[in-house]
């Protein structure tokens, strides 16, 4: 979800001001993902890598996370939403894991989506202890394979992914999903995050179901 602050930017307004709209364009682009039929939408909200950023802007951030959750809740275990968060979110805080192991425990039976927020996500550190958790678990270098790697990433219980959609115009991954990525669709767009919402997800899956998926074969 990349753009936040050139919106901002550009409207002469504060970084803080292009994330609050963000958290919007995330309101919207998850109920159009559930009204879509879409199996599972993975947010990357917050990298291993924005602990850099200003320490201010990180407190936003949080501010925005623990707001979403609190008033977002509600309606996501009505639709049969189910949050699932990948990374180390335990930096966070203790006051905001509560928060959001409370929220995963009560969505935990819900079928309709999957909603996967990435906090303090990495995917090389992904990959990383994922191979030494078989090596602690015993499991002999001859014996790792990418179905065994597979088996210990953060996303083991989500399908395959499908389709990565990038905003801002920018061309790269940011050490996102790095492993899942392998075979799925990328789609880089000009669109600015807080301006991305149904249309756009609208538009994304369509230019997915024009293309024609090999894996390799002919």
């Amino acid at each position: 979800m990349d753009g936040n602050g050139r919106w901002a930017k550009a409207r002469h307004l504060p970084r803080a001001a292009g994330h609050k709209r963000g958290a919007e364009a995330v309101r919207a682009t998850v109920r159009a993902a559930a009204e879509l039929g879409l199996e599972a939408l993975t947010l990357y909200a917050f990298s291993s890598e924005n602990w850099r950023r200003p320490e201010d802007e990180i407190i936003d951030l949080k501010g925005l996370l623990r707001h979403y959750v609190t008033n977002e809740i509600d309606e996501l275990d009505r639709n049969g939403v189910r949050l699932k968060i990948i990374g180390d979110y335990t930096r966070f805080g203790s006051e905001l894991v509560t928060m959001l192991e409370k929220a995963i425990v009560r969505t935990a039976d819900n079928q309709r989506m999957t909603l996967v927020i990435a906090l303090n996500y990495g995917a090389q550190d992904e990959i990383v202890r994922a191979v030494r958790k078989l090596l602690q678990d015993g499991v002999s270098a001859e014996a790792i394979d990418a179905a065994a790697i597979e088996s210990q990433l953060d996303t083991n219980d989500l399908p395959p992914l499908d389709l990565l959609i990038r905003t801002s115009g920018e061309r790269r991954l940011s050490n996102f999903l790095l492993w899942q990525a392998a075979y799925a669709e990328l789609l880089f767009v000009d669109t600015l995050w807080p301006d991305f919402g149904a249309p756009e997800l609208t538009d994304a899956l369509a230019d997915f179901n024009r293309r024609e998926r090999r894996y390799g074969g002919l």
